[in-house]
């Protein structure tokens, strides 16, 4: 019985495996000049969107104040209702705190005024006496 006996030739063509080398670092390298940029634009950026989202905060908040008690009971219960159907149903958790912040808004509020109006009618009932 014979081997057969192979022609190929095991060597490796360096130019070859050096320009494929040579793509990959390009490509690498534009792509990190690309994050950078994108970064740069994002960090200049920052402080508008910072100002845009305090400014959204306050208008919430001059909102929801403006509401009666009715409306910040349900808002708050609306809310959390929803965030907790995120929970049970699988949603990412940045997701659900997401959702917390309008409850937790509508319920401080509500707090705040029921701390509010006990005290005035604490401190009314001790003038009175």
């Amino acid at each position: 019985m014979t081997t057969p006996t192979s022609d190929r030739s095991t060597s490796v063509d360096p130019t070859g495996d050096n320009g494929k080398l040579a793509a990959a670092g390009d490509s690498v390298s534009g792509a990190a000049g690309t994050v950078k940029d994108t970064a740069a634009d994002a960090v200049a950026r920052l402080p508008d969107v910072a100002a845009n989202t305090r400014a959204a905060f306050e208008d919430a908040n001059r909102q929801i104040s403006s509401g009666s008690d009715e409306m910040l009971a349900v808002g708050t219960m609306l809310s959390f209702g929803f965030a907790m159907g995120l929970l049970v149903g699988g949603a990412n958790r940045f997701l659900v705190g997401a959702a917390l912040v309008p409850a937790a808004m509508f319920g401080l509020n509500l707090l705040d005024r029921g701390t509010r109006a006990g005290k005035v009618s604490g401190s009314s009932r001790l003038q009175g006496r």
